[in-house]
């Protein structure tokens, strides 16, 4: 199982996160919440993976988690694309079968991607999208998928 890193709380197991995000909610029990999955990469000597996971209490703040990995240099963006993609729905499904367990199956679980409709990545998009769609999250790409292109990419530098 992965490990994640909490800014305030250091690292933690998958299920640490969980409850911590459980703990999050409870505190302010009203009010909505989005739970939040991105993943980026940054290529140098080796391909640098962060996913990054959010719980977000619209318009009241959010708490952030994040897991970094390490691959061979993946120079093709298109692969990097797909794999940052298949990570974040790694995450989201273990999310979602947990929330699913807890009676949590209503939160809002967003799967923010690291495409749009300008640069390079936009002849990924309609792929990309179906991905997610396809597993049966909300699919969100740039300029609004923040978790993907701030969180996750503060950690992949």
């Amino acid at each position: 199982m992965e490990k994640f890193t909490s800014p305030s709380k250091g690292p933690l197991s998958f299920e640490e996160m969980y409850e911590d995000i459980l703990r999050f909610m409870e505190h302010l029990p009203q009010g909505a919440y989005k739970l939040i999955i991105g993943s980026d990469s940054q290529v140098r000597d080796e391909t640098c993976f962060v996913t990054a996971v959010i719980i977000h209490h619209v318009g009241k703040g959010a708490r952030y988690y994040y897991s970094k990995s390490f691959h061979r240099r993946i120079t093709s963006l298109r692969q990097r694309i797909f794999y940052e993609t298949a990570l974040s729905l790694n995450v989201a499904g273990q999310l979602a079968e947990r929330l699913s367990q807890d009676g949590l199956e209503d939160l809002d679980v967003e799967i923010h991607l690291d495409v749009g409709t300008n640069g390079e990545t936009k002849e990924l998009i309609r792929e990309i999208v179906g991905m997610v769609t396809g597993n049966g999250f909300e699919a969100v790409i740039k300029p609004d998928s923040s978790g993907a292109s701030k969180v996750a990419d503060k950690y992949t530098k």
